[in-house]
C-alpha cells in the first residue's frame, strides 16, 4: 500500500514507522518546513518522538502537491488542523483515515463531517482506540478500531495496520468511534486534576465512572452505539489516557490541579492537549442536545478559569445523587 500522512508531530510519525514496519510506503509531510527538514536530514523525529529511526519505506514530503494519488490518506494533524489538512485532499476525495481524536473548530463538528463537507467525494474512516505514539513506537501490543460506513474501507485499513503488535477490529459506528476518542480526552484532564490535588484512586475510579456515563448518553444522543463507549475506542482508550504519564491531557490536568495556569500547564508539555478544546465543545453539543453533563461542565469551568479545581470538585460532591440503574429510567 501506499500511504500519505499529513502531519509529522510524534502521532503522525509513530504510525508512519508502523506502516513502514508493515512494508507500506509512506509519504510524509508536515506544515512546518523547518521541521520536515529535520526530518529527512536526521531521519529520527527528534523534536516530538526522539530515539526511533524512520525506516527507509518512509519518505519526506515537502510539498502537498508531491504526494501523488495514495491507496490511503492519513490525516494525523491535531483535530484543529484538520480542514486545512482536506484542502490538500484531492477534488475526488480518495480514502481518507483520520486519527485525530476532537471536534472541528468553530463548528463543534466531528472530524469526519468536517472532510465531507470539503470533499464530499471522499470515503472517510477514524482510527482511534488506546494508542498512545511513544508506545507504538515501541511495538507495545495494543488494539484500535477502524470505523466508516463504508465496510470496505474499514476492513483495508485494519488490514493496512494490522500486525503483531497492533490488532485493529472493524466497526460502522464511525460516530461513536470519532466521539469517544474525542471526549476521553476532556475525562483525561480531569483524572490528571484529580491526582494532581492529591486525591486517591477511589477519586478518579468515581470520575471517571460518572464521566464515562456522560460521555455515552452525548455519544448516543448524537447517534453513537452504547457497545462502542464500552469498547476498545470508549473504556479502553479512557483506561489508557487517564491513567498514562505519557499522555498530554493527562499531564496538563496533573499540573492544573497542582496549581499552575492553563497557559503554564500548555508551556510545560509543549504539544496540542486536545481536551482543552473538546470541553468546551462538548457541552455546546451537551446543551444542544439537552444532555446534562456535570463533570465535563466541571472540568469545562477550571480550564476557562471560572473556578478553582478543589471548588469544582466540592460543587461535583454536594449535588443531590441520583439513580444509576433500575427504578425505572435514570436521571442526572
Amino acid at each position: 500500500m501506499n500511504v500519505a500522512v499529513i502531519g509529522a508531530g510524534s502521532w503522525g510519525t509513530a504510525l508512519s514507522i508502523l506502516l513502514a514496519r508493515n512494508g507500506h510506503q509512506v509519504n510524509l509531510h508536515g506544515r512546518n518546513r523547518e521541521h520536515l527538514e529535520m526530518l529527512a536530514s536526521a531521519r529520527e523525529n527528534l523534536r516530538h518522538l526522539p530515539g526511533f529511526a524512520l525506516p527507509e519505506e518512509i519518505e519526506i514530503v515537502f510539498e502537498a502537491g508531491a504526494l501523488g494519488a495514495p491507496d490511503i490518506w492519513l490525516l494525523a494533524t491535531p483535530a484543529a488542523g484538520i480542514q486545512a489538512a482536506a484542502q490538500m485532499l484531492p477534488e475526488s476525495g480518495g480514502n481518507v483515515v483520520i486519527v485525530a481524536k476532537g471536534l472541528a473548530v468553530g463548528t463543534n463538528q466531528l472530524l469526519s463531517d468536517a472532510v465531507l463537507e470539503a470533499r464530499p467525494g471522499a470515503k472517510v474512516a477514524a482510527l482511534s482506540g488506546p494508542n498512545l505514539a511513544l508506545e507504538i513506537a515501541r511495538g507495545i501490543p495494543t488494539a484500535a478500531v477502524a470505523a466508516s460506513a463504508h465496510e470496505e474501507l474499514a476492513e483495508k485499513v485494519a488490514w493496512t495496520f494490522n500486525c503483531r503488535t497492533f490488532r485493529v477490529y472493524i466497526s460502522d459506528d464511525i460516530i461513536g468511534v470519532e466521539l469517544a476518542g474525542a471526549l476521553k480526552n476532556v475525562l483525561a484532564i480531569g483524572a490528571g486534576m484529580s491526582d494532581g490535588l492529591g486525591f486517591g484512586d477511589n477519586s478518579k475510579g468515581a470520575l471517571l465512572a460518572r464521566g464515562l456515563r456522560e460521555m455515552t448518553l452525548l455519544g448516543m444522543a448524537l447517534g453513537g452505539k452504547l457497545d462502542t463507549f464500552l469498547g476498545i475506542a470508549g473504556v479502553g482508550d479512557l483506561f489508557a489516557t487517564a491513567a498514562s504519564k505519557l499522555s498530554r491531557n493527562y499531564r496538563v490536568g496533573l499540573a492544573v490541579g497542582q496549581g499552575r495556569t492553563l497557559q503554564q500547564a500548555l508551556g510545560e508539555i509543549g504539544q496540542v492537549a486536545e481536551g482543552v478544546p473538546t470541553a468546551e465543545a462538548a457541552m455546546v453539543l451537551a446543551r444542544r442536545n439537552g444532555v446534562q453533563m456535570p463533570v465535563f461542565e466541571g472540568i469545562g469551568a477550571v480550564l476557562q478559569g471560572r473556578m478553582k479545581p478543589l471548588e469544582a470538585v466540592t460543587l461535583l460532591m454536594e449535588r443531590m445523587p441520583k439513580r444509576e440503574g433500575g427504578f425505572g429510567e435514570a436521571r442526572e
